[in-house]
């Protein structure tokens, strides 16, 4: 039974609980350097995992400039710790223009980008500028093979070409997810990974004789990362990476991370002679995914059988060992919503559950 994640004080942290433990964090951010050579410069680390700002900090303390982030409430964190760097990964319509304008107004220290896939949303950012007297910077949001958003190539020349003549928005960079790469075994991962580069290389370089200055190249997320790691022209946007994950843990082995984050969970009742009901529904980890949702770390804890909004039903073979009250601890197959689901993290430091962690950017709306 693993035992690392223990807490003593658990008098002193109600369930269900987010607990995290900043030295794994730390050797995590340190093995992703490590992927790229120690080049902090080729690493933009997706925020939307930690949503975070002592998270987000312990990346910048490593040397960490670049950041990417889904949300206005994310890019304002960011602002807000003084990040240098930070590429809004969405394409920002109606009100949320506006929001991503006030952001490099108010965060003047910070250089703020958005993406962008369409002459609509190009001509709206344009205008939008022009009457803040901005000038916004964009990359192009190439469809690399997800299907999601993104320009295709037979777009890119003439989207490129609408941009250059609008005034108030610039071009500075090519946008690529590689989400759909889900493959467990390594050699299929790398192939597609390796056709989603292609794709977004074709995009750069169509883009890129268009201006004389040079274009930054951002792609990938946690699986395809050791791929893209290994290539020096591109800057790489992980994220599950600062807490891990079962999920990614059993599936991307290759992968060097640890787990750092884990959930503390308690029984509420005791069903029967092989049932138990904990406190950990499903509003307390992310439900996106079919069970098992939730690894526990006591090997007694057997097949989920059911869960509800605040209940977890798990067979156990002898439910007498169980006391009401008990405490487990477990690990989500998907880290990324489970943390959007708690408004604070426990910090925890050589047992001690010390210290909360406020998720600053769970909220859609922070200031801005």
């Amino acid at each position: 039974m693993e035992t690392w994640c223990h807490i003593d004080n658990l008098d002193r942290v109600d369930s269900p609980a987010l607990l995290v433990y900043p030295d794994r964090i730390v050797k995590n951010i340190e093995s992703a350097l490590h992927r790229v050579h120690g080049q902090a410069d080729r690493l933009r680390p997706h925020i939307k995992t930690n949503k975070c700002r002592e998270v987000c900090q312990l990346m910048i303390d490593k040397g960490i400039t670049k950041f990417k982030c889904a949300t206005i409430a994310e890019a304002e964190l960011l602002g807000a710790i003084g990040a240098k760097d930070v590429l809004l990964a969405y394409q920002p319509v109606g009100p949320k223009v506006d929001r991503f304008l006030n952001l490099i107004a108010a965060f003047p220290d910070t250089h703020f980008a958005c993406l962008v896939d369409h002459v609509d949303a190009a001509q709206d950012i344009s205008k939008r500028s022009l009457s803040k007297e901005l000038c916004s910077d964009v990359y192009l949001d190439v469809n690399v093979g997800m299907g999601r958003t993104g320009v295709s190539l037979e777009r890119i020349e003439r989207l490129v070409m609408d941009i250059h003549v609008l005034e108030g928005i610039q071009l500075i960079g090519v946008h690529g997810y590689d989400g759909h790469i889900h493959e467990k075994d390594y050699k299929s991962r790398q192939k597609e990974s390796e056709r989603s580069y292609n794709i977004l290389e074709t995009a750069y370089l169509m883009a890129q004789v268009s201006t004389s200055k040079p274009l930054a190249k951002v792609i990938g997320g946690s699986p395809s990362f050791p791929f893209h790691a290994e290539r020096t022209d591109v800057e790489c946007s992980p994220g599950t990476f600062v807490f891990w994950d079962f999920g990614y843990a059993e599936n991307y082995v290759e992968q060097d991370f640890i787990l750092a984050a884990v959930l503390l969970t308690r029984v509420v009742s005791i069903v029967d002679h092989n049932h138990l009901c904990l406190d950990l529904g499903y509003k307390s980890v992310a439900c996106e995914l079919p069970q098992p949702r939730v690894k526990f770390f006591d090997p007694r804890v057997g097949q989920i059988k059911m869960q509800s909004e605040e209940h977890l039903v798990v067979e156990v073979a002898k439910a007498s060992e169980f006391n009401i009250g008990d405490a487990l601890y477990a690990v989500p197959r998907h880290i990324c919503p489970t943390v959007a689901c708690y408004g604070d993290l426990q910090v925890v430091h050589k047992g001690q559950a010390d210290q909360v962690w406020t998720v600053y950017a769970r909220d859609k709306k922070i200031n801005y």
